[in-house]
């Protein structure tokens, strides 16, 4: 019977990856992942675990100097397994070794991969598979080239800066092998360009990505997901764009000291790198109050569902959207691009969205109670760990032990709970044989 409720995806998933970190922490303890001296503490190796396999990106160490090649292998490993899914990854690997997938395997695939049926599991997964390593591929090859011919950098270390910094961008997790991210690269736009190209690859969902391909130019048949996906993300990162450069364009900390150009470049880059991929290209903590601020709504929201981004998701926010302007109407129900939402998508998305303003929320005040640091730069710190970003205002490495312990919990309840939540609420709907009295509270 327990073995029968360990199979619940729910329950699964979280395990599954709750079992990779265990294996990476035990990895990067040993002598040879660590660049100097002996091995690296147990705090240390489980933080960089838990950020690498939840795609995040933050990091109490300098990820370059401290960890040896050996260790950064295994950290690239780490994000790749946690981006690509690890179930995801699990049901391929049993679908090359026994060239079909019980019904079982594929409801669990689903739930990770957000297919939107059964029949479209399989589809859905050699799409992931096909994206990922020609996406991944290409923009290596990009950097490389860049890197070795502009920069002067030998063939060995121009490709393996290139390949670690194209996995790190499509699963956006926020790693880089320079120890100021990519801030050397902040107006170069084939450095920041591909890489801005795989985040937002990775981020859309691969159900977008799959409907885009089977419908590439009829969007009129394109699905409400896709529309709100695409739709909500070019809203958020140009306008996030307009809204960095605004507050940015003369901080002499930041984007002051560009042209013209560097300018749009460097706050483009931000927008999108905010929304769930951690790299940095200017110094996030001499942003100004009202920049950080405008990073609290790009993380919180984060990309698309089914992806490899954070946060609550592109749709579970723009839905609520909907969800206010019926009722602003006093429409009788909501509607989307001429399409009615269901009441259960409703909830669902009211209930992701508060349990991580909650648990945000929460977390925040710990950290509040152990550490001196402001409010400002805890909440930061928060939402990027819990969106599985990976922006820091600097604060991350002085945090006490205690509280690097919960910004482990946050991004591993960040990576795994909206999946948790959501497949929970999912496969938990049923109908009841009664209804109680209705009553109206008052509201407002």
């Amino acid at each position: 019977m327990a073995a029968r409720g360990l199979q619940h995806p729910a329950r699964l998933i979280p395990l599954a990856f709750l079992a990779v970190i265990v294996l990476g922490t035990l990895l990067l303890m040993l002598p040879l992942a660590r660049a100097g001296a002996g091995s690296a503490p147990l705090l240390t190796a489980l933080f960089t675990s838990v950020s690498a396999v939840c795609v995040t990106g933050l990091s109490t160490v300098d990820t370059p100097v401290y960890w040896s090649g050996f260790g950064q292998v295994v950290i690239l490993g780490l994000f790749q397994v946690g981006g690509f899914g690890i179930m995801t990854g699990a049901t391929l690997l049993g679908m090359l070794v026994m060239q079909r997938l019980r019904l079982g395997t594929r409801l669990i695939a689903q739930a990770e991969t957000r297919s939107m049926g059964l029949g479209d599991v399989m589809a859905v997964l050699r799409l992931i598979l096909t994206v990922t390593v020609v996406v991944e591929t290409l923009v290596a090859a990009v950097l490389t080239l860049r890197l070795h011919y502009s920069y002067g950098e030998s063939w060995g270390r121009a490709l393996w800066n290139g390949i670690f910094q194209s996995v790190s961008a499509f699963n956006n997790a926020g790693f880089s092998t320079y120890s100021d991210s990519l801030m050397g690269f902040v107006a170069d736009p084939l450095v920041v360009g591909p890489i801005m190209l795989a985040i937002v690859l990775g981020g859309l969902g691969f159900p977008v990505l799959f409907e885009l391909r089977r419908e590439p130019k009829r969007w009129v048949r394109w699905s409400v997901h896709t529309k709100i996906t695409l739709l909500g993300s070019a809203i958020l990162i140009f306008g996030g764009a307009a809204m960095i450069l605004l507050y940015e364009h003369g901080n002499p900390g930041t984007l002051g000291p560009l042209d013209g150009g560097g300018k749009l470049l460097g706050a483009l880059f931000h927008s999108v790198t905010a929304r769930t991929a951690g790299f940095n290209t200017v110094d996030v903590g001499s942003m100004r109050m009202e920049t950080l601020a405008v990073n609290y709504v790009l993380m919180f929201i984060g990309g698309g569902s089914a992806g490899t981004a954070g946060g609550i998701k592109v749709t579970t926010f723009f839905l609520l959207g909907f969800v206010v302007w019926a009722e602003i109407r006093a429409g009788r129900d909501t509607t989307a691009f001429r399409r009615r939402i269901s009441v259960e998508t409703q909830r669902q998305a009211l209930t992701v969205a508060l349990l991580g303003v909650t648990v945000l929320a929460v977390a925040t005040l710990l950290l509040l109670s152990v550490t001196e640091f402001p409010l400002h730069a805890l909440m930061f710190e928060s939402i990027s760990a819990f969106a599985t970003v990976g922006l820091s205002t600097g604060i991350t490495a002085d945090l006490p032990p205690v509280g690097q312990s919960i910004l482990i919990v946050l991004m591993f309840v960040g990576r795994v709970g909206t999946i948790t939540v959501a497949t929970a609420l999912a496969l938990r709907s049923r109908q009841t044989a009664y209804r109680y009295p209705e009553e109206r509270p008052i509201v407002g």
